[in-house]
């Protein structure tokens, strides 16, 4: 069965989204749209919402591109475990995936937010890994430079383990409530941690009862040789972008034969492929949704995003001149500079090319059409081994995912490719995996 996700988002993932006529107003901190967004996801039987998150404010530098507000600059949001906590108090059956940074936070307090999320939404939590790719972060946690990228990703495999290890503290069985006797836990059934390591000291336990599910699902982005590694190590579910359907069967057969290599058996990591949804009630519809989007673009606040997800100073090269090849094991994120790469040695595009397609998505590819149409991409890369579902981005909010949920799900459903319920009460449950045993207790 197809898993979806959803991005949790109130403006849309197109550059110029929010600007669309039929798009919200009010954008900024507004929790009753999201709430609106995190409840129609959930009527369609859609796996899980996910909010991405940073750690400061974005693009300061470049005023223009600043005053834009790109869907990846994120300059007002919520803490995004809050906001997930109350979401999971209007939702029932959704899961709720956020992102915590191994950079810049600490293995207890990670551990103790997604755990009492758990416990909170009754077995839906999920916690995404990052690093962080924005050099700009460090100062505002009393650091003058960003970690390098190496260590990043020595600190967060360390981090990750340190978590998981606190999620298994306590047995499930720990507490007994026995009126009787007075005998509230058994002292037998808990255990400190005693972690220390080259970046942390832990102690433990948790001070937080093992979760409905066993453990939150951890997910992973990272598609760095590092964080491959990371994903294949610790991972339950990994976030992948793919310019074309063959990148995405090769990134989706690599992630799963390192789970091999890592004792895990392929099925234990799913790979969900992000798309960018642009849907109308007819094709001519859905083309002159994406013609209105491009019309707004300024080819400056384009080129700015484009460097940004690349990393590299594009402003000052013609932009009718042919895209450059990027190296792709640098600081910062590898996916764009990989798919675009790849895109430069096939098909030879400008520069406009590309911060044009960068502006209508952060680099995965755009499903475009009716119903019918986005439902056979959908069919033909799941079919083709490409992934195991998707994280959908919405073009325009609310009218794209009003569209996906009540065109393009029901023609899955049709096809016996999605649900029409949903499976137990957890987000393992949901996408299909069992709940991981306690290394502590049996």
């Amino acid at each position: 069965m197809m898993h979806i996700m959803t991005l949790l988002t109130n403006v849309g993932m197109h550059l110029n989204g929010w600007r669309h006529p039929e798009a919200w107003d009010n954008t900024v901190l507004n929790f009753d749209q999201l709430v609106e967004c995190a409840q129609m996801a959930e009527q369609a039987k859609i796996d899980m919402v996910f909010l991405p998150d940073g750690s400061g404010v974005r693009e300061m530098q470049n005023r223009e591109l600043f005053e834009a507000m790109t869907p990846s600059s994120r300059p007002a949001v919520f803490e995004p475990v809050t906001l997930l906590s109350a979401l999971s108090s209007v939702t029932t059956r959704i899961g709720l995936v956020a992102t915590a940074s191994t950079t810049y936070d600490a293995p207890f307090h990670v551990a103790r937010r997604y755990a009492s999320l758990d416990h909170l939404s009754k077995g839906r939590a999920g916690w995404n890994v990052v690093t962080g790719s924005n050099e700009g972060d460090a100062p505002n946690f009393g650091n003058e430079q960003h970690l390098a990228k190496s260590l990043r990703y020595e600190r967060a495999r360390e981090f990750v383990d340190v978590v998981l290890g606190l999620w298994d503290s306590w047995a499930d069985d720990a507490f007994v409530h026995d009126k009787q006797s007075g005998r509230y836990l058994n002292a037998d059934r808990v255990r400190p941690l005693d972690h220390t390591g080259d970046y942390f000291q832990v102690k433990g336990p948790l001070n937080v009862a093992r979760s409905p599910q066993g453990r939150p699902v951890v997910f992973h982005a990272g598609q760095s040789e590092a964080g491959l590694e990371l994903a294949a190590h610790a991972a339950d579910c990994v976030f992948a972008v793919a310019g074309t359907l063959q990148q995405a069967q090769r990134i989706t057969a690599d992630l799963k034969a390192r789970a091999v290599r890592n004792g895990r058996s392929a099925d234990s990591l799913k790979v969900l492929m992000s798309a960018s949804i642009y849907p109308g009630a007819t094709p001519e519809q859905a083309q002159q949704l994406c013609d209105t989007l491009d019309a707004l673009t300024s080819p400056a606040v384009a080129l700015g995003n484009l460097s940004k997800l690349v990393c590299a100073d594009l402003t000052g090269y013609d932009v009718d001149g042919p895209m450059p090849e990027l190296p792709e094991e640098m600081e910062g994120a590898s996916a764009p500079r990989k798919i675009i790469n790849e895109w430069v040695r096939t098909g030879h595009p400008s520069i406009r090319d590309v911060y044009l397609r960068y502006s209508r998505t952060l680099g995965s590819p755009i499903f475009q059409g009716s119903a019918l149409q986005i439902a056979d991409q959908m069919q033909a890369w799941y079919s083709a081994g490409a992934c195991d579902g998707f994280l959908i981005g919405p073009a325009v909010m609310p009218t794209s995912l009003q569209l996906f949920t009540s065109q393009v799900i029901p023609e899955l459903q049709r096809r016996g490719l999605f649900r029409t319920e949903y499976p137990g009460s957890t987000l393992r449950d949901i996408i299909d995996l069992p709940a991981p045993a306690n290394k502590f207790f049996s």
